[in-house]
């Protein structure tokens, strides 16, 4: 009896393959809550502080829970960013360019994935090495070449527009774009060539073959280049404030104004509560961050699911 009383509880403690047992889950589970408070930590210190008032912030004893709750900080960030107009803008600065880049990503890195041509290697090779130059480097050369940019005698008029964005993501040469290309050439070049011979086969063309059988075999690559694309897009603000002008204002083109303002105003670093304002104070500024991860967020949340299906869904096997 009592063997049997212990064998159940060496069972229950450590599980029948030493993986599912109660120890290994309480490891496990205070392993994942420990990593993972180290990547909330910072929206949650920004979220407490958020909801502080001017007293509260400047009160060095109080850390985490503000004695009185407030939402007047994120009123003033929402006046302060416009918010309604600068959504939009965001939006628009992030979904076009994205769209144009996940199409030609695709398009290049299905052209280098499946064919053999003359001075592939080249074109790969100057292609990665365009992408190692720092970015810094091509501001004025972009800025001059964007003024009076002409393609078949169409003068494209990119500066002071989206199209800035847009346009160069549509030929291959977004933002941080090889990356894109390299991944979707990796997915193309797993994909079985049977399935290809096959199509030729039955007389489909080229254009057929990759939206046919390219395409639904790489969904992946889709979220992938899609949601990274999206978020860094989201997240430019030199580019956007050199193409743009003050055609478009973003939520984050916001946000830096916002810190530049903060930062000369106190750049000593002396803030007390009768030099403080109520509208350039650090809650304010926490809560004008929050408003603009915001929206990646929910796009995160809404996309994670296809994102772990997409790449469940992926078991392409090579020959």
């Amino acid at each position: 009896m009592m063997k049997n009383n212990k064998a159940k509880i060496r069972r229950i403690l450590f599980g029948r393959s030493g993986n599912d047992g109660l120890v290994f889950k309480v490891v496990l589970y205070t392993l994942l809550i420990g990593i993972s408070f180290i990547f909330l930590y910072p929206l949650l210190s920004m979220f407490t502080k958020s909801l502080m008032t001017l007293e509260d912030l400047i009160n060095t004893s109080i850390s985490w829970i503000p004695r009185t709750v407030t939402l007047q900080n994120y009123k003033t960030a929402f006046e302060w960013l416009h918010f309604g107009q600068t959504l939009l803008d965001s939006l628009k600065v992030s979904i076009y360019p994205t769209i144009a880049t996940v199409l030609s990503s695709a398009l290049i890195g299905f052209g280098f994935g499946r064919f053999q041509f003359p001075g592939k290697k080249l074109l790969m090779g100057i292609m990665i090495s365009m992408f190692l130059i720092p970015s810094v480097l091509t501001y004025i050369p972009t800025t001059v070449l964007y003024k009076d940019l002409k393609i078949l005698g169409i003068e494209l008029n990119l500066m002071d527009s989206i199209k800035a964005f847009w346009v160069p993501a549509l030929f291959g040469n977004g933002i941080r774009q090889t990356i894109f290309i390299l991944i979707f050439y990796q997915f193309f070049r797993i994909i079985p060539d049977e399935l290809f011979e096959a199509a030729e086969v039955d007389g489909a063309s080229t254009l057929r073959t990759f939206l046919t059988i390219a395409i639904p075999m790489v969904a992946p690559a889709f979220l992938i280049c899609g949601l990274y694309s999206f978020v860094w897009y989201w997240n430019e603000t030199s580019l956007a404030r050199l193409y743009f002008g003050s055609n478009y204002t973003t939520l984050p083109m916001s946000l830096d104004s916002f810190i530049s303002m903060y930062s000369s105003m106190y750049s000593q670093g002396n803030v007390t509560l009768d030099s403080v304002s109520s509208t350039y104070n650090i809650g304010v500024q926490y809560a004008m961050t929050l408003i603009s991860i915001l929206p990646l967020l929910i796009v995160y949340l809404f996309a994670q699911k296809w994102f772990v299906e997409g790449v469940d869904r992926s078991g392409i096997a090579g020959n």
